[in-house]
């Protein structure tokens, strides 16, 4: 990740943002990171939540129209 940005996001799949939103959790609760860089994580975690929960939207999406062109 190139420092001040979060492009990547865009990019990841869903495994992968989840394994870093899960890293950042964990950072956050060990409690050692400097304030500022707290603060970076943290927004960093907002929007790979965000990706995480388009990403699992659109699965949904994909299986309820399969779903339904069965019936």
């Amino acid at each position: 990740m190139t420092e001040g940005t979060n492009d990547d996001i865009k990019a990841m799949s869903f495994e992968q943002a989840l394994e870093a939103l899960e890293k950042i959790v964990d950072d956050l609760e060990k409690g050692d990171v400097p304030l500022d860089q707290s603060i970076r994580i943290y927004e960093r975690g907002e929007l790979l939540k965000g990706h995480c929960e388009r990403l699992l939207k659109a699965a949904e999406d994909k299986v309820e129209k399969i779903r339904l062109s069965r019936d």
